[in-house]
């Protein structure tokens, strides 16, 4: 049976439709394409028509019209955002935290992707792959799996916001690029604490949080890459 919606039901749904639309206002003006694609443009091109459809009858008073309308135009975003096409922002986004974790993640195994984890419950998560060369410097020794296939591999590991090659020269001018809210080191990352603080404040970026995570995965036989190496010379080097 039809209802007449009360004067304070209405207030309710017409102070969503103004969120919706502030909220997709923001996101276009945020968005960026990421390459040129004309099927890309014209799909953006349609939700900015539902969108200026959702203001339409906002201004008429049609408020769940106008709530219909901005949810597809969100849809049409999101959809676009998922598949790395363009990227946005929307407005409660950007108290999103950036978390920074860097490491050489040379062959995959449970304590990256446990740290990784740890890091997304903080934030957006924004991995730096050390280069093959820093790996030599740092570890005597050459990676199993080269820069670019690591690089690759972490880029698509659930709860990666995005994953970038770090600097040959200077390894924490990835930290000066990102501009992280929070630096968190791994359980067994070689770094101190107190002189990365000293230099961060050095280099003017004094608000980063420096988190050491303390919990260490240890349910696993191979945690650990040097681990995995050496499970692997024990069984097909004798």
């Amino acid at each position: 049976m039809f209802r007449w919606q009360t004067l304070s039901e209405t207030s309710e749904i017409k102070s969503r439709a103004f969120k919706y639309l502030r909220n997709l206002e923001e996101a276009f003006k945020t968005l960026v394409f990421k390459g040129k694609n004309e099927e890309v443009m014209e799909a953006v091109n349609e939700a900015k028509r539902y969108f200026e459809d959702a203001k339409y009858y906002f201004d008429k008073g049609s408020f769940i019209d106008s709530i219909v309308c901005s949810t597809y135009a969100e849809g049409i975003l999101d959809g676009l955002k998922m598949l790395k096409l363009i990227d946005f922002a929307w407005p409660f986004e950007r108290h999103i935290k950036k978390v920074f974790v860097a490491g050489t993640f040379d062959i995959i195994h449970p304590g990256h992707i446990f740290l990784i984890k740890k890091a997304a419950e903080y934030g957006k998560v924004y991995v730096v792959v050390a280069r093959d060369s820093n790996v030599v410097k740092f570890k005597g020794r050459k990676p199993i799996i080269d820069e670019e296939q690591r690089l690759y591999v972490i880029s698509n590991i659930k709860g990666v916001y995005k994953a970038i090659l770090g600097e040959e020269d200077d390894i924490l001018k990835a930290v000066e690029r990102i501009r992280p809210d929070i630096i968190l080191l791994g359980p067994d990352q070689k770094i101190d604490e107190n002189n990365l603080r000293k230099e961060l404040e050095r280099r003017g970026l004094k608000n980063i949080n420096v988190i050491r995570l303390k919990e260490k995965l240890e349910t696993y036989s191979c945690c650990s890459s040097s681990k995995i190496i050496d499970r692997v010379i024990s069984y097909y080097c004798k």
